[in-house]
């Protein structure tokens, strides 16, 4: 089957989960176009199968800003023509599933053959944020509404979206994945002496885009809590508005020296695999993809029990849930993983079979596969 994806190619959980589809499918035998604005990092080398079509948006005088959406479409329309796409997967709502549809109508103009068939699947941010706004929101509806089939990551986001948007059509719940022979625990120990001077000490870690919705105040607070309780040390993995954030609350803390960040990483596995702990106080996370991929490198997980991470793990299984402003809980649950050997050892066997058994690329990219060749008549 010909397929065409289109995903932004930022470090995002959507980005990620989008390449990594296409990558899989690829591996499966199907002919993969991912459509973006550049590479995406996680594409990485040359895949049989898989392609890469650039999205450009030139700038004029005549516009105040960038028209990436007409561009998009543009892009769409001829990559779809080009190679006969039987189904354009669309990764957000706005702009992405919106481009499609406009790509289609001038693809169906001309060739009702050649118009492809059209998947969206829902990240998060595009109901929970841009979905929220009246200056999108009937536009978002309207985009889900006329898709052919939608997907959620999650029980909880699939929820929201017919709270907030009134939208009443069938969503399919299809989970976030990940390769769990890629993600998995490494023997990393020369690595690890980088960021701690002992054995003693013990690192936490925190993995994400730095937005206001990460929390990256309550990362470092619970953090301050931790160390004052258990030797420990910080290393923050990600970049984004928040960041000067760490740096502020570093000084005014006192914490700057027990402080690293490291900035964006393509490769997360082998950060995991020094940490002892990973630390996701989010306001609200759709799915949790980084929470998963700490979860599959036997990391235990303390976070908020906000949006979909209550599907991702068992609060006191496979890692630790609070209310998002119970910083005291979290950094208790956190003292305890770190002070009790066998629960910390207990919870991440948990955590790592969880993400095998649950949300692994061989239990997921087949729903996808499934998905399509519904949609195509197939």
């Amino acid at each position: 089957m010909n397929i065409g994806i289109i995903c932004y190619a930022s470090v995002g959980g959507s980005g990620v989960v989008a390449t990594e589809l296409g990558k899989a499918l690829a591996g499966r035998g199907h002919q993969v176009h991912v459509i973006s604005t550049e590479m995406p990092f996680r594409m990485g080398e040359f895949q049989a199968g898989l392609s890469f079509h650039q999205v450009l948006t030139p700038s004029y005088p005549l516009f105040r800003e960038p028209q990436y959406l007409l561009s998009l479409a543009n892009k769409v329309v001829q990559v779809a023509r080009e190679f006969k796409l039987d189904v354009i997967h669309a990764h957000y709502a706005v702009p992405h599933a919106t481009a499609a549809l406009l790509a289609r109508q001038v693809l169906a103009s001309t060739c009702a053959t050649l118009a492809p068939r059209l998947v969206a699947t829902l990240h998060g941010t595009d109901i929970t944020l841009v979905g929220n706004d009246p200056s999108y929101s009937e536009i978002v509806a309207y985009s889900i509404e006329q898709s052919d089939v939608v997907t959620a990551v999650s029980e909880s986001l699939r929820a929201s979206t017919r709270t907030e948007l009134g939208v009443t059509r069938p969503i399919e719940v299809i989970p976030n994945f990940l390769d769990c022979d890629v993600h998995r625990r490494l023997d990393m120990r020369e690595l690890r002496r980088r960021f701690c001077p002992d054995d003693d000490t013990k690192l936490v870690i925190h993995v994400s885009n730095f937005r206001p919705v990460k929390r990256i105040d309550a990362v470092m607070e619970v953090f301050n809590r931790i160390r004052q309780r258990v030797p420990a040390r910080l290393l923050l993995v990600g970049d984004g508005p928040e960041l000067t954030t760490v740096y502020r609350m570093g000084r005014e803390l006192g914490i700057t020296d027990l402080v690293t960040a490291v900035g964006p990483q393509e490769e997360v596995a082998p950060l995991f695999s020094v940490a002892d702990l990973f630390l996701l106080p989010s306001a609200h996370e759709s799915f949790g993809m980084a929470a998963l991929e700490a979860m599959a490198c036997e990391v235990p997980v303390v976070a908020s029990n906000a949006g979909g991470l209550p599907e991702v793990m068992e609060d006191g299984v496979s890692g630790f849930l609070h209310d998002p402003d119970n910083l005291d809980g979290m950094a208790d649950s956190a003292v305890r993983l770190l002070t009790d050997p066998e629960l910390h050892t207990r919870i991440a066997r948990a955590a790592r079979t969880r993400a095998c058994d649950k949300f692994s690329a061989d239990r997921i990219v087949p729903l996808y596969e499934a998905c399509y060749a519904r949609v195509a008549g197939r």
